[in-house]
């Protein structure tokens, strides 16, 4: 136990409707503590995203005690209660789950089902993932409770699996890239076993539900880390898990050199966020995917395929693979659809096509997919550099650009053989 003279957190820097919970179940006779990523945060000096509480008090008497409550979860049952738009999670001390029971069931590769087990917070602690998010701050006394080295670690900068790695990895096999995203976000380091158990258990992501899977990778790459999970992902097999078509893509180098287009992407992205910018779901994702259109694209070209039907039925097979494994909305398909379907247009310069292309919904998605393009090679930088000028030009501008080159050498031409065939004599031009 870390008495309050011994870690940083005040009270000052958390919520005031956490506060209350916390204080309110005190008050009720039950024990209360803010765990997991909020203390973590809290210890590094940064404001957590949200807050919450764990206690003795089981669902049913949390519901009681909040009229504002709400009881969620079937895996295991979670209390939340409502503050206008914050909400604080509220969880029962879960126990060991020593005997399966119908409260607790796992499938035939040991991944949990259900964990409706509910203990103590000695029990509570081993249930949870890695030992810096099973730190406890207790109401009563304002310390800070630690079962399993987390404060250390913490310290130490290090990501540490509570049990045995691969058995974790087992019971949920999304934790691997729970591993990598913590460690990404907070410049930490995996402990060397938990790294050795995600090389062993990385297709065990295959079992998850590919809807499980594109919530998780929204929290992969939307933290404003992006460059460094997808380079974690890599490095331990598990973006191949995920993106499979990208992965078999991106091996493939062009003139000698990686391909940079998704480094990119990633790069503004991380950019945006820092920067207070939002980020498209659907600009990432057909970042993402772009290479294995492009090459499905090619090879149908090679079939004398017309351009914009080529990249259909390339955008056609590649989603549909893609979502399979991780599933993706179809708002956010058809966006994806639209940034690639634009990018052949871009080539027309001439007439009224530009005009109408600026008026097109995905116009600055699509400009600023071409920039990255640009920007990586893969295409004509001149190209978007007349973009840019034509969509920031007024009309008369936009007109004197798009206007067809003039061929004046047979206009000319033409002149000089009609006054030959005038100065003829009649008999002469029979």
């Amino acid at each position: 136990m870390y008495p309050r003279s011994e870690h940083n957190i005040s009270r000052t820097q958390i919520s005031d409707n956490a506060l209350k919970v916390l204080y309110r179940l005190k008050k009720e006779g039950f024990d209360a503590y803010l765990v997991g990523g909020c203390v973590r945060d809290l210890l590094l000096g940064r404001e957590p995203k949200d807050f919450d509480v764990v206690t003795d008090a089981d669902p049913e008497e949390i519901r009681k005690i909040f009229r504002n409550c709400r009881l969620i979860g079937r895996r295991f049952r979670l209390a939340h209660v409502h503050f206008g738009r914050e909400v604080i999670e509220v969880a029962t001390f879960r126990g060991e789950g020593a005997e399966q029971s119908d409260k607790q069931m796992l499938d035939k590769e040991g991944r949990l089902l259900r964990d409706n087990v509910y203990g103590t917070i000695e029990e509570d602690v081993w249930r949870r993932d890695f030992t810096v998010n099973a730190l406890y701050y207790n109401i009563k006394d304002y310390s800070v409770v630690d079962y399993v080295g987390g404060m250390a670690d913490h310290k130490a900068g290090i990501l540490r699996l509570i049990g045995d790695p691969e058995t974790r990895f087992r019971e949920d096999p999304v934790r691997m890239l729970r591993a990598v995203r913590f460690a990404a976000k907070l410049g930490f380091n995996l402990h060397p076993d938990c790294q050795k158990a995600i090389h062993a258990t990385a297709s065990l992501l295959d079992s998850i539900p590919s809807a499980r899977l594109y919530d998780e990778m929204l929290k992969l790459f939307f933290g404003g880390n992006s460059l460094q999970t997808f380079e974690m992902l890599r490095h331990y097999g598990l973006f191949q898990v995920l993106f499979p078509a990208t992965e078999k893509s991106l091996a493939v180098e062009e003139e000698g050199f990686p391909k940079q287009f998704l480094i990119r992407a990633l790069q503004n992205a991380d950019n945006r966020i820092a920067e207070g910018k939002t980020v498209t779901a659907y600009f990432l994702l057909a970042a993402f995917m772009w290479e294995p259109v492009q090459m499905l694209a090619k090879d149908m070209l090679k079939k004398d395929m017309p351009e914009y039907m080529a990249f259909q039925e390339a955008a056609n097979q590649a989603l549909s693979k893609q979502i399979k494994i991780v599933a993706m909305p179809k708002h956010i398909t058809t966006a994806m659809r639209e940034v690639w379907g634009l990018q052949p247009k871009f080539n027309a310069r001439v007439g009224s096509k530009p005009s109408r292309l600026l008026t097109h919904p995905r116009f600055r998605a699509g400009y600023d997919f071409l920039l990255l393009r640009a920007e990586t090679g893969s295409v004509d930088p001149e190209l978007a550099e007349w973009w840019t000028r034509y969509h920031q030009a007024d009309e008369n501008e936009q007109r004197k650009m798009t206007q067809p080159a003039r061929n004046t050498q047979k206009k000319s031409g033409f002149k000089r053989n009609y006054r030959r065939t005038a100065q003829k004599s009649p008999k002469e031009t029979q």
